[in-house]
């Protein structure tokens, strides 16, 4: 190419990476005000949103999940849009790093949750287990977005009803959440034991949400893997782009 038509390509690039960026800025704020708003104000998020509780984030602290997408996207975004304004290597390394390290990270996260799904369930039992038994019935907002949960999805706990056992919830009222029993009352030890195995007049069988959001994965796989490959591909693609005018910048 000539000189000008190299300058112009790299012109464009430059102003579609300000774009994007630009776009991913705003994104990280948005997620970044949502997660503040449902910290502060978690009831009346899920009073909007309720119909979405099946989703997979409600089974971890919502609020902290979109503050830290949030935060991250806010970076990220300022890096590569004030990067690429200013023409600044020393930015657009950075943006190329925290995307690469981002991406480290997802793939590794791929490959625990589909290959070592038992690994994925152990942690997700060390770090939600203690949760449910130190907050559920305790602080609101945690125990609505699990209520809602369990009822959307039919499930029972993170595992099964046993996560409840010696809980702040059990201790107090002597039994478990009505969702672990279906329709069965009072919802004790012997009822939640028999809706985990087999289903009862309702016709329901009960078993832990890890379970079910799994199944209900699978089910989705061609969702989430068209998903997961876009969101890999436009990660590889500013990767690619901020490497490409990292290299032009030492020949200006």
């Amino acid at each position: 190419l000539s000189p000008g038509a190299e300058m112009g390509c790299f012109t464009f690039i430059k102003v579609m990476m300000i774009l994007f960026n630009l776009a991913i800025f705003l994104s990280g704020g948005t997620l970044l005000g949502v997660g503040i708003w449902v910290k502060v104000d978690g009831e009346s998020f899920l009073k909007i949103f309720g119909t979405l509780s099946s989703s997979i984030l409600q089974v971890v602290n919502v609020s902290y999940l979109l503050i830290v997408i949030g935060a991250i996207l806010l970076v990220i975004g300022f890096l590569g849009c004030y990067g690429a304004q200013k023409e600044s290597k020393c930015l657009l390394m950075m943006f190329f790093s925290v995307v690469l390290i981002i991406f480290i990270a997802e793939v590794a996260a791929a490959v625990v949750a589909l290959v070592f799904t038992g690994l994925a369930e152990t942690l997700l039992t060390g770090l939600v287990t203690p949760l449910l038994k130190e907050k559920y019935g305790v602080n609101d907002t945690f125990t609505q977005i699990w209520d809602v949960t369990m009822t959307e999805v039919h499930c029972c706990g993170l595992n099964n009803y046993t996560d409840f056992n010696n809980s702040y919830f059990f201790d107090k009222y002597h039994g478990y959440p009505k969702q672990c029993c279906g329709t069965q009352e009072p919802c004790n030890s012997t009822v939640a034991a028999e809706m985990a195995v087999q289903p009862h007049q309702c016709g329901c069988l009960v078993q832990g949400c890890f379970k079910q959001i799994l199944e209900e994965i699978r089910t989705n796989t061609g969702v989430a893997g068209g998903v997961a490959a876009g969101i890999a591909a436009l990660e590889i693609a500013a990767m690619a782009v901020s490497m490409y005018l990292y290299c032009q910048l030492d020949e200006k």
